[in-house]
């Protein structure tokens, strides 16, 4: 495991691939680097992927959250990634991003907008945060005490791995041929079960307050970096009208809805994630 000290943290990493096109992979919540695990060895040569865990997530360290889950901040992990990116010596990379890591990306730009160049974001929450009422904020502490419950909410954000009628009367069970894709989302599931308070409380109160400023949507036109944005029909966690909403205020921004997939391309056709992401990096 290769591991960044950042921000006063250990922070763990990942890379695959190597050239002079360089591009920075930021998972979701509860998730980690090894999301793109069996995507990566199909992305285009010539590109080097870097993924880090965030603070709180797979191999990272995990501090305890502050009472107002500030130092796990929407704005906190984008300055541990950028941190992270200065550790590296990487002084220019391009995005992928995945969920939450959309949001991140958002605040990464607007910071240091010249260190970025093209942005692809599998299914993210955009600029416009996710405002969260109680009743599903209070669902993470559930998911938290019962592992029964986060492998079937974690199999819901990847439904296509799995036969349809048992997503909805668990426990969900594989598709016949989910082959090594069964092996990595058992494998996540655990790594979920692992995150720090600061993931399972902090991230939704942090989206809802970047939904309620209303900052972050308000920048969304000025914001010129070309974004790739691609969605699952079967997602069941981002709204498509939020996603066309991007497309339409940000200069340089399109959407490509995609049939039959979920939340996570990355695990339920990882070579079809790969196919998006060459298409977007590869010959830069």
């Amino acid at each position: 495991m290769q591991t960044l000290d950042v921000n006063g943290l250990r922070l763990a990493y990942r890379e695959w691939g190597a050239g002079d096109t360089t591009v920075l992979f930021i998972h979701g919540n509860l998730a980690s680097k090894e999301w793109i695990e069996l995507a990566a060895p199909h992305f285009p040569r010539g590109v080097r992927t870097v993924a880090v865990d965030w603070r709180g997530c797979g191999d990272s360290d995990k501090p305890a959250p502050a009472a107002d889950f500030s130092n796990y901040s929407i704005a906190q992990h984008a300055d541990d990634m950028i941190a992270a990116l200065d550790a590296l010596g990487i002084s220019f990379c391009h995005l992928a991003t995945h969920s939450t890591g959309g949001i991140i990306s958002t605040r990464m730009i607007l910071k240091q907008p010249d260190r970025f160049g093209r942005v692809f974001s599998l299914s993210p929450v955009g600029p416009q945060g996710i405002d969260f009422p109680p009743e599903q904020s209070a669902f993470f502490g559930q998911m938290k005490e019962s592992l029964d419950l986060t492998r079937q909410i974690m199999a819901a954000t990847a439904p296509s791995l799995f036969v349809d009628e048992t997503l909805a009367n668990g426990p969900a069970r594989f598709i016949p041929d989910a082959g090594p894709r069964a092996g990595l989302l058992d494998k996540i599931v655990d790594q979920v079960w692992a995150v720090s308070d600061g993931i399972w409380f902090g991230t939704p109160d942090t989206l809802t307050k970047e939904a309620k400023s209303g900052e972050l949507k308000g920048k969304m036109a000025s914001i010129r970096h070309p974004h790739l944005v691609v969605w699952g029909t079967r997602d069941v966690v981002i709204k498509e009208a939020d996603l066309k909403e991007m497309a339409a205020l940000m200069p340089d921004c399109r959407f490509v809805a995609v049939p039959g997939i979920g939340h996570s391309m990355n695990l339920e056709a990882p070579e079809l994630y790969a196919g998006y992401f060459g298409a977007w990096f590869g010959g830069l």
